[in-house]
């Protein structure tokens, strides 16, 4: 028996939560449908947190069915109560539409919108709720929603004892109001979003049963946890974003490559478009060798490749072989030199005179790499000292302009692994 669409997301662990499988399996397995979810503009860009219902979008693509990504240039001028436990830090106007345009390019670079059959959507929601009244909103939609059915949701529950403003509050019919437009407007019967969305979202299904007598359809997608419990998608306390000025792809690809063995297989399932098959297979390798890294090696270059391409995959694997393997650091960008050495804490400082150049035995006494004339000499007679990546044996030797990365720092390297970052002032 074949797997259904439905049956492999699951498999996937890819579905929380849905209103009516048996419903949901019908429809799919029967008919080309519309699914939407909504991403809120809270920055300029997505992170590694939205890539499950971005992907998600892609899939229903693939499997011929139309996607629609809802950019709330509306409801992010309000604010979500799932979205944390205390009230979100109100945005300008201008921001938010600043940063709805921006989550539109960039949602634009994962579905297609010129496929021949079923090419994607995007909406912007402030173009509906921009326009209507308080009193024709209250009238029309409010009416539908007691106070009872509003407190008994999870997000708003949660919030009740800290306090909740009422603007957090009327979110879920914002939401509602969303789902009942588009199905109105696009015939778009399906919305999906996280587990945290599950009470905005089913309000949007009672509204439009409420309005339209019809059913509409409904499923959140789990929460995306480390091993060891934590939330998935942040890196030493820093969130990993999808623009490649915000997180470069090296960094983005050795965020891939560090997950734990644990983590590895699943993550395969969860965010690459790789058949379950060919997961199966590289688990079977993996499992026979861990060492290898096998498994994080595939989900780093396959998540790496749907982010940011190809060509950034080839260059994020060239920088990594430089870093790891031995070569001229000045082959490497930059930004993502002075990101890794300036944020390790591992890796001292030292600042000398941007007009000073230094006979290398005298800079390696001056910034405290070596302890004195004598040892620097050995370091040096001995090979030990690397400038910039690259082997550097003679004592004689100066080092000038072309040793400063972009005119600013240069990257000293005693031994295999203790590394020194002489800034010039």
């Amino acid at each position: 028996m074949n797997m259904t669409f439905f049956d492999e997301l699951k498999e996937r662990g890819l579905i929380y939560q849905s209103t009516d499988e048996a419903a949901i399996q019908e429809k799919l397995n029967k008919e080309s449908v519309k699914l939407y979810i909504g991403f809120d503009p809270t920055a300029d860009s997505l992170h590694v947190g939205s890539l499950v219902p971005i992907l998600m979008l892609r899939r229903f693509q693939l499997a011929g069915h139309t996607p629609v990504a809802l950019v709330g240039g509306g409801t992010g001028m309000i604010g979500d109560p799932s979205f944390k436990d205390s009230e979100r830090q109100l945005n300008t106007e201008d921001t938010v539409h600043a940063w709805t345009e921006a989550l539109r390019v960039q949602l634009s670079s994962f579905i297609d919108f010129e496929d021949e059959k079923v090419p994607a959507m995007i909406v912007n929601n402030y173009d509906w709720l921009g326009k209507v009244s308080l009193l024709e909103f209250l009238r029309d939609v409010g009416k539908n929603f007691t106070i009872n059915y509003m407190m008994s949701k999870e997000s708003v529950k949660r919030r009740i004892e800290t306090g909740i403003s009422y603007t957090e509050f009327a979110y879920q019919i914002l939401q509602g109001y969303d789902f009942l437009k588009l199905y109105q407007e696009h015939g778009i019967q399906f919305q999906a979003g996280g587990s945290d969305q599950w009470g905005n979202i089913t309000a949007g299904t009672e509204l439009i049963r409420k309005e339209t007598g019809e059913s509409a359809f409904a499923f959140t997608l789990p929460l995306i946890t480390t091993s060891d419990g934590k939330k998935f998608g942040k890196s030493e306390g820093n969130a990993i974003w999808l623009d490649a000025k915000k997180t470069s792809p090296y960094e983005f690809y050795q965020y891939w490559l560090n997950q734990t063995d644990e983590d590895a297989v699943r993550y395969l399932k969860i965010f690459t478009f790789m058949s379950l098959e060919e997961i199966a297979e590289v688990e079977e390798e993996f499992l026979k060798d861990k060492g290898t890294r096998l498994a994080q090696k595939r989900l780093a270059e396959e998540v790496t490749t749907i982010v940011h391409g190809k060509k950034a995959l080839e260059k994020a694997i060239e920088i990594s072989a430089i870093f790891f393997g031995g070569g001229d650091l000045k082959d490497v960008p930059a930004d993502i030199l002075r990101n890794k050495f300036e944020n390790d804490k591992n890796v001292a400082t030292y600042e000398v005179g941007t007009d000073e150049d230094r006979n290398i035995v005298e800079l390696l006494v001056a910034s405290k790499i070596s302890p004195s004339k004598r040892q620097a000499r050995e370091d040096v007679a001995n090979g030990a000292i690397y400038i910039n990546g690259v082997r550097q044996d003679d004592l004689a030797y100066v080092l000038n302009d072309e040793d400063k990365i972009d005119g600013s720092f240069t990257i000293i390297r005693r031994g295999k692994k203790k590394n020194f970052l002489i800034k010039y002032v």
